[in-house]
């Protein structure tokens, strides 16, 4: 049988409320020539028994099951199992929109300077509740370098979320591919790093949905993230002045994410139960008021989110937006 055209790699723990969602999102797509690779990383829910019915019946879909590794490894894992000319990047829990695959697939064809790609990230609630448009800090309609050693981020724009994003497979092995120095944050480590070898463009459409979850490893662990974004950042001037970029990986292999269960996790949980009813307030969204009242429930003194339930309750929102303009 011949190679597929794209690989989509998703890695799952424990996402069996989310996860048929998010496959048929991808399996549904048209016009392009894929297989689904799902690492599952070690997952003690329904979700090996719902991956193994899915490959089942559809041979596109390749399940590996393996003992808990983390994000980053299991992605590694699937990337080395992807089979496509091209790999594309899904979380469980978000959804592919139609078409996705299938334009990103025609740029990357079109152009083969190209190393990745992004679109436009819808990102959602818990209960797929519109919250924002990201389209990225600059517009890239067109392939182009995005490297820019002057800017504090080292690049001029980038993608608008990790898995809005399809590769050129060879291009993600020559440049080394994620790194398992990055135990999470590893995403713009990979960025950098094909953007020193391709160019980069961004579809300007919502093509990708992404759903904000309490209980993410991002919502645990958004200080460390920042700092293994900096470390990223390093190892890219490392590359950039001819130096081993060893030092700055080597400092993020220390940084290891929280567990569930530890530190201040009823604070960390509560600010993003609040960031998500902020979200919706500001799109004149009531429904703000739940995750508001959840905030409160993790922390009673939350000031901020006393205040946006009085102001939701009074009726006090902002006009909804449009979602495209948001």
């Amino acid at each position: 049988m011949s190679s597929p055209t794209v690989s989509v790699v998703m890695s799952v723990y424990n996402g069996a409320d989310l996860l048929a969602e998010s496959i048929e999102s991808v399996l549904d797509q048209e016009g392009v020539d894929l297989e689904l690779v799902v690492v599952d990383d070690g997952s003690t829910d329904a979700t090996a028994g719902i991956l193994d019915a899915y490959a089942a019946r559809d041979r596109r879909v390749r399940v590996f099951h393996q003992e808990n590794t983390g994000l980053t490894r299991a992605l590694i894992r699937g990337c080395n199992e992807a089979q496509g000319h091209y790999i594309a990047r899904q979380d469980c829990g978000d959804v592919s929109l139609p078409d996705r695959l299938a334009r990103q697939t025609q740029a990357l064809d079109i152009d083969p300077r190209l190393s990745f790609v992004s679109c436009w990230t819808e990102f959602i609630g818990p209960e797929r509740e519109f919250i924002r448009l990201e389209q990225g800090s600059r517009p890239a309609p067109t392939p182009c370098g995005i490297i820019d050693q002057e800017s504090p981020t080292l690049v001029r724009t980038g993608p608008s979320c990790h898995p809005s994003v399809m590769f050129r497979r060879s291009h993600y092995e020559q440049t080394g591919g994620y790194q398992a120095s990055f135990h999470f944050g590893q995403d713009w480590d990979l960025w950098y790093r094909l953007a020193q070898v391709g160019l980069f463009q961004m579809l300007e459409a919502p093509l990708y949905q992404a759903r904000l979850l309490p209980g993410s490893v991002s919502a645990r662990n958004r200080p460390l993230q920042q700092e293994l974004a900096r470390l990223a950042r390093e190892a890219l001037r490392l590359r950039l002045a001819g130096k081993s970029d060893e030092p700055a990986l080597e400092a993020a292999a220390r940084i290891l994410p929280e567990p569930q269960g530890t530190g201040d996790k009823d604070s960390r949980r509560a600010d993003w139960l609040y960031f998500i009813g902020e979200g919706l307030r500001r799109n004149g969204d009531r429904r703000a008021l739940r995750y508001f009242r959840e905030a409160l429930s993790e922390n009673h003194f939350y000031v901020k989110a006393w205040l946006r339930l009085v102001q939701t309750l009074a009726g006090t929102v902002p006009a909804p937006k449009n979602r495209q303009n948001t």
